[in-house]
């Protein structure tokens, strides 16, 4: 299967907040499943992410809008269980 056509296998909520959790829930707020998901759409190599923390810092919406992150977390935990895990 080439690299393009990954489909997620199954999916599960989130229990509670960890950094994987966090990347997650910024990717979701911009529109889309995870990493995998905006790297094929984009057609890009690397996500900027904040080296003190390793979290997304800018990820650019399917209408072309950007979204900026953070360094700290920004994922309360009242939405962790909003937090859609995909496994390949």
């Amino acid at each position: 299967m080439a690299k393009a056509d990954i489909k997620p296998k199954s999916i599960h909520h989130a229990k509670k907040w960890s950094d994987d959790v966090e990347n997650l829930y910024r990717f979701q707020q911009a529109g889309y499943r995870d990493e995998f998901e905006y790297k094929q759409v984009k057609k890009v190599d690397m996500v900027e992410c904040w080296p003190e923390t390793g979290f997304v810092k800018k990820l650019q919406r399917r209408d072309n809008t950007f979204y900026y992150y953070d360094k700290q977390r920004e994922c309360e935990d009242k939405e962790v269980h909003k937090v859609k895990v995909y496994v390949y």
